[in-house]
């Protein structure tokens, strides 16, 4: 696989959109879902991690999340209306981050009446520069929220958090799975409990599979989670009727 195939994909429609639901561990509620985009091939449906690592800092980087936020907005634009309570995460590169791309889009595509209800997700990786931290720092002047992505809770993701605005820490699916049954107590979730007893950040755990990792994140205070064990990533209509279904 290389660039041009994916190019080729892209122009020939073969990506779609998936929404993993993101729920309150309090009271097993729809907070709302980040949206996963997928590329159909042949008989094969692969998620991004098999792609969008060969897109990075290339031009077709930002192409991929404008299209993103245009198809969010003609898949949950006018139910979004609806539903304030319910927040859709989208991953933005540096590609765009930064250079007017998300102010242009988020107003391209129609969601700009609903930046209170999106949150902006970042890694370490795509923040690189002065620019791209003045503008992350610039995003809850829109309404929009933020979030630092696959957070290990390492020196540099901490450092990160006293230099930029950050609503949302989400916990990289790697530590969730070090919970279970059988091994010693995660030193990070301690780590974690200590986090949140002395910011306003909320943390969504990802990768949550089993009722342990469920029970032992909601009792050091984790606010949110998504994984498996609560949905399985869903399509636009699938993640409105799950909504409806665990509204409170």
């Amino acid at each position: 696989m290389d660039l041009d195939t994916i190019r080729s994909a892209f122009e020939a429609g073969e990506f779609f959109l998936m929404y993993q639901p993101i729920v309150s561990l309090r009271d097993g509620s729809c907070f709302g879902a980040e949206a996963l985009i997928r590329w159909r091939r042949a008989n094969m449906v692969l998620d991004a991690s098999e792609f969008i690592p060969l897109t990075d800092r290339t031009p077709l980087s930002g192409a991929l999340t404008y299209w993103v936020i245009d198809t969010v907005a003609v898949e949950l634009n006018d139910w979004l209306g609806g539903h304030e309570a319910i927040h859709i995460s989208i991953n933005v590169p540096p590609e765009i981050l930064g250079r007017g791309g998300l102010e242009y889009a988020a107003t391209r595509s129609g969601l700009r009446a609903r930046t209170k209800q999106l949150i902006v997700e970042v890694t370490e990786r795509g923040i690189p520069d002065q620019l791209g931290l003045d503008a992350l720092n610039s995003i809850p002047g829109t309404g929009a929220r933020v979030a630092l992505d696959d957070t290990t809770l390492s020196g540099t993701n901490l450092a990160l958090l006293t230099r930029c605005h950050f609503d949302f820490v989400k916990i990289d699916g790697r530590l969730v799975a070090e919970l279970a049954p059988d091994n010693p107590p995660a030193a990070w979730v301690e780590g974690l409990a200590a986090l949140l007893r002395t910011t306003a950040l909320q943390i969504i755990a990802e990768g949550v599979e089993t009722v342990f990792q469920a029970d032992t994140l909601r009792a050091a205070g984790v606010q949110l989670a998504q994984g498996r064990y609560f949905s399985a990533p869903l399509s636009a209509r699938d993640f409105k009727h799950y909504c409806d279904m665990t509204s409170r």
